[in-house]
Order: structure tokens, then C-alpha cells, then sequence
């Protein structure tokens, strides 16, 4: 690959996302440790923090990888400091992700830094940038669930296993999402450079609405179903078992009240 530079300052951490961080870290103790008194509280900020470092680091993936492809801009850009507010659409990577997951419990992928495809040589590198985000949700996923398939829970009180399962499950969705072939979405940025010129040019206006589709099919209750027995299907594959997804999902919703399937233990 290209060998690439970029400034000092172009890429130093954001404080933004130290501190973004730094919540996941102390909501993370405080779930495992059960320190807080309404633990629901507790996994809400946890995941929310969390899914949000996943969301810079999606980006982050995207930036790295065209930087050493040949797009020498993105330092510039801001997108190697991690700094969620440097993206190109703020709102379609980090605000419309969150709300989703606040409403829904589903990982809605995010877009989006802005890539000057024409500085990248060779259809190879152009996949791999676009490959580089989904990847990092996988590597996220199977970070979340190797304490579950190495059976390394024992004891672990029951809200920090919940909290675990559910991010788990946030960091499965957004990866088959995100790498389903639909215009506007990675998976199919990674196929689209070996695509004829044709193609491309008829398939180029339906961009803008590719994801409004996936979700559109998702509110189709036969196909709402078949994609979560899939994820289901993965996540116990991984060892992490339907109750405790469910239960990850219930106690990040604490607003809803408890439920007597989800005790919490400390």
C-alpha cells in the first residue's frame, strides 16, 4: 500500500473521545462491580458509551485505511482524532445511531467520512476501505462476546453480563447490515469497483435511500424475523444465550420497568 503522513495534530486523540471513553470506562465499573443503585442506569450509559466508541472507531477504520490507500486528505479532515463531531454527517454517524438504539435496540450503521476515492489507486484498496468499518463492528463483536465462549463470567454479576450480550448483539446487527450489498451501505462500496460503468451509473441515484430500504424490509414482520433468528443464531453460536440478549435489552430500557425474568444479581 501507499505510504501515507499526516501531521502531529491531525492525529492526536480528541478530548471528545477521551471523554466519551472515559464514561464507558466508569459506567463499565460501576456495572460490573453493581455499584450503582439502579443498575439500568447504569448499562443504559455503559452501552450507549460504548456503541458510541464503536461508531468512531467504524469511522476511524474507514479514515485509516483510505489514508494508507493513498488519501493523504483525511488527516486534514480531522477523521484520525476519533472526534465524532469531525465527521461529515454528524448526525447520520453518531445522533441517528443512538436514537435507533434508544427506540429500538438495533445497531444502525453510520455514515459517514468523506473519502476522495479518486486519490486511491486500484479496485483491491477501494473494497478494503470500505471493508475496513464492518470489520471493525466484527472485531468489536467478537471482542464483546469472547468473554461468553471462554466462559470467563463465572461470578460476574448479571447487569455487566446483560450489558455485554446486549453490545454484543448491537455490534452483530450493525456488521450484517452494514456489509449487506444495498447502495449507500459498505457492503456494497466493497463490490461497487468491480462493477461495470453502467451498472454504477443506474445504480448511483438509489444511494441516498439505500438504508430507508433495508429498514423499510425490516418492518416486514416475516423478514423482521428471519434477520434477528439470524443474529440470534450467531450470538449463541458465540456463546451468548437469547435471555441474556433479551435481558440486555430490557435493562437498557429501564424506563420501561423492570422485569422479574432479568433479575439482577451483584
Amino acid at each position: 500500500m501507499t505510504t501515507a503522513t499526516a501531521r502531529r495534530g491531525d492525529r492526536r486523540i480528541s478530548p471528545v473521545f477521551l471523554g466519551i471513553l472515559a464514561v464507558t470506562a466508569v459506567t463499565g465499573w460501576a456495572t460490573w462491580t453493581g455499584f450503582a443503585e439502579r443498575p439500568g442506569v447504569a448499562v443504559f450509559l455503559f452501552v450507549t458509551a460504548a456503541w458510541i466508541v464503536s461508531l468512531c472507531l467504524h469511522e476511524y477504520a474507514h479514515a485509516r485505511t483510505a489514508l494508507h490507500s493513498g488519501d493523504i486528505t483525511v488527516g486534514a479532515k480531522g477523521y484520525l482524532t476519533l472526534n465524532p463531531l469531525k465527521y461529515t454527517h454528524a448526525l447520520l454517524s453518531i445522533v441517528l445511531p443512538v436514537v435507533f438504539l434508544i427506540l429500538g435496540g438495533i445497531g444502525l450503521p453510520g455514515g459517514a467520512v468523506f473519502i476522495e476515492r479518486g486519490r486511491i489507486p486500484g479496485r483491491w484498496r477501494h473494497s478494503l476501505v470500505s471493508a475496513a468499518g464492518p470489520l471493525t463492528n466484527v472485531l468489536f463483536a467478537v471482542v464483546c462476546t469472547a468473554p461468553f465462549w471462554l466462559h470467563a463470567l463465572d461470578g460476574v454479576p448479571s447487569a455487566f453480563r446483560y450489558a455485554l450480550a446486549f453490545l454484543a448483539l448491537l455490534q452483530v446487527t450493525a456488521a450484517i447490515l452494514n456489509l449487506l450489498p444495498v447502495p449507500g451501505l459498505d457492503g456494497y462500496g466493497v463490490i461497487e469497483p468491480w462493477l461495470s460503468y453502467g451498472v454504477k451509473r443506474q445504480v448511483e441515484p438509489f444511494a441516498p435511500f439505500g438504508l430507508l430500504f433495508v429498514f423499510a424490509l425490516l418492518w416486514v414482520p416475516a423478514v423482521n424475523s428471519a434477520f434477528f433468528d439470524v443474529i440470534d443464531a450467531l450470538l449463541r453460536h458465540l456463546g451468548v444465550g437469547g435471555l441474556e440478549q433479551d435481558c440486555g435489552r430490557i435493562l437498557y430500557q429501564f424506563w420501561q420497568g423492570p422485569d422479574e425474568f432479568c433479575a439482577v444479581s451483584r
